[in-house]
């Protein structure tokens, strides 16, 4: 995978990904020798959070990136960023909750409630109940998009490039990078300062000089003039180095962010397991904004929306709690239905004519999802799924292709909706014979592993699991 950074020089993503995550470690030791701790590297359990909706192979983009910032993958797990925010929210009394009635606390037998981290890039929306037992259990799978904080920032940039045109913009992008930065910056800060009942003008500070001289030299005319003549010169006026927008105008930046947002929600709603849900839990940096706020009570009036005093740091926090007891999460659902790929023998009431072959002679059906787990099954940490497969006499390696799909029962790994996650790849200890082997796959937990034993040595295999 390639990122382009903000001049569009291309990047390899782990690299960036490593050297972030290798920065936050250092700042982290350096903070921890300064204190006088003696804490080591090695004596640290690090907990990398990453959304819920991420993919299989994501996560282990992530938990690799870490690897390779120095992180040994003995003292790393992964946290879903949601269950984070869950976790954290259980410790906190009635008065850090704004929205919950007196008395209400989240640890309470039985509550059930939705949350939604509204981040920077994804929304991130998973429900939980209380269990007796003081865990907590995802009553219906996660979903989301990708609709966080910075998508505003991204139609921000699309109401300058039509005032300026798209190809100043990426101009500034690649020869004033820190001046494009810098006007970001400024639209982060502004825009956490608009509430529903903003009125008037909203003023923000602009690289006056930059974009002036930029207009000047490839529009041939000047800042004030290229507003004046854009569609926007009644609402977008300049005094000094600040840009003035209609209230009207900035808060319209925040539509469709919102609207998709809210979308997210009502798909959640409308499914049958959701009906008794009355709480909605929204934490994440974005989760601050009062015009989304503003939103979400108003379309879901009959139900109580809560947000966390500092919800912006409860995954952080909660992340350190996971550390220290991950068995906090007893049961998740399965988001997908995994499988592998197949060749049964060919049944005409079964399978269709699309997927005959003929394989040394016996008719067999292509491309069959062999079912491991179902979508929306609900299982506890640890689970596993018991599989056997065949290896070919004089193979070294038994190599299978695992599969998702988004259906609860698909027939078919060629079917719209599924695709392939990863291969496995089983050493064989005795290769002179075909053997039986058991392979092991374990769901329930923040990522997919499997083991492999010959049924009939009773050997563990060497096993690897590779998602693409």
């Amino acid at each position: 995978m390639v990122l382009e950074d903000i001049t569009g020089k291309p990047v390899p993503a782990i690299d960036v990904f490593a050297i972030s995550i290798k920065a936050l470690v250092e700042h982290l030791m350096d903070v921890l020798e300064t204190r006088g701790t003696g804490v080591k590297p090695n004596e640290i359990k690090w907990i990398l959070t990453v959304p819920a909706i991420w993919t299989d192979s994501s996560k282990q983009f992530m938990r690799e990136s870490a690897e390779k910032a120095g992180i040994h993958k003995d003292h790393l797990s992964i946290s879903l960023e949601p269950e984070a925010a869950s976790i954290y929210c259980q410790h906190l009394p009635t008065e850090k909750l704004s929205g919950a009635e007196s008395g209400f606390t989240m640890s309470k037998v039985g509550t059930k409630y939705m949350i939604v981290d509204l981040g920077g890039g994804t929304v991130d929306i998973t429900v939980h109940e209380k269990l007796a037992g003081g865990g907590l259990t995802e009553i219906s799978r996660a979903t989301g998009g990708d609709c966080g904080g910075t998508s505003i920032d991204a139609d921000f940039i699309q109401l300058l490039a039509k005032i300026l045109g798209a190809p100043l913009i990426h101009l500034m992008q690649r020869e004033q990078p820190d001046a494009y930065l810098d006007l970001i910056r400024e639209f982060e800060t502004v825009k956490r300062t608009i509430t529903p009942s903003k009125q008037g003008k909203v003023n923000m500070a602009i690289p006056y000089a930059t974009l002036d001289s930029l207009c000047k030299t490839h529009l041939k005319e000047d800042l004030s003039t290229a507003i004046n003549a854009s569609p926007y010169a009644n609402s977008i006026s300049l005094r000094g180095d600040k840009m003035r927008f209609d209230a009207n105008l900035f808060k319209s930046l925040f539509d469709k962010t919102i609207n998709n947002i809210l979308t997210l929600l009502k798909e959640m709603f409308s499914r049958e397991e959701l009906e008794s849900v009355a709480l909605l839990l929204l934490v994440g940096g974005f989760s601050e904004c009062a015009l989304l706020q503003a939103a979400i009570k108003k379309m879901f009036i009959s139900r109580r929306v809560i947000v966390p005093e500092g919800s912006g740091l409860t995954v952080l926090k909660g992340a350190v709690l996971f550390g220290h007891n991950s068995e906090a999460i007893y049961s998740r659902k399965i988001r997908f239905s995994y499988g592998v790929r197949c060749r049964p023998i060919f049944n005409p009431e079964v399978h269709d004519q699309q997927h005959f072959i003929v394989v040394n002679g016996m008719a067999r059906c292509e491309n069959v999802f062999d079912i491991i787990i179902h979508k929306d099954t609900n299982v506890i940490q640890g689970t596993t799924v018991n599989k056997n497969y065949n290896s070919v006499k004089g193979k070294k390696t038994l190599t299978f292709v695992i599969f998702a799909s988004d259906k609860k029962s698909p027939m078919y790994t060629d079917e719209d909706g599924c695709y392939k996650i990863g291969k496995a790849t089983i050493e064989i200890s005795d290769f002179s014979q075909g053997q039986n082997v058991e392979v092991e796959f374990m769901f329930g937990n923040t990522e997919l592993s499997l083991h492999a034993v010959e049924i009939k040595s009773g050997n563990r295999c060497q096993s690897s699991f590779y998602l693409i």
